[in-house]
C-alpha cells in the first residue's frame, strides 16, 4: 500500500494508463485475428476478392500497431517484429 500522496497518485495514474494500454492492445489483436482468417480464406481459395480482403486487413492491422506505437503502448521494435510476423505469414502462402 501507497505511504504518501505522490505514490497514492502514481497508483491511480498507472491503473488509467493500463485501461488505455489495453483497448489499443485489444484492437490489434482482434484486427490480428481478422487478417490471419482472411489469411486461411485466401490460402484455401486463391480468388481476388480473398487477396483485397488479406490486404485491406494487413493495411488495418499496421494502421493499428502504428497508432498504438505512436502513443507509446508498444516499443518500437516491437511494433516492428509484429507487422513482420504478419508480411511473413502472407510470403509464406
Amino acid at each position: 500500500m501507497a505511504n504518501n500522496k505522490s505514490a497514492v497518485k502514481r497508483i491511480k495514474i498507472n491503473e488509467r494508463n493500463r485501461l488505455v494500454n489495453r483497448t489499443y492492445k485489444g484492437n490489434v489483436k482482434s484486427i490480428i485475428k481478422v487478417y490471419l482468417d482472411n489469411l486461411k480464406a485466401y490460402e484455401l481459395s486463391k480468388t481476388d476478392e480473398n487477396k483485397s480482403k488479406v490486404d485491406e486487413s494487413l493495411k488495418l492491422a499496421y494502421s493499428r500497431i502504428d497508432k498504438a506505437t505512436k502513443r507509446n503502448v508498444f516499443h518500437k521494435n516491437k511494433a516492428a517484429r509484429k507487422k513482420s510476423q504478419l508480411a511473413n505469414c502472407l510470403k509464406m502462402i
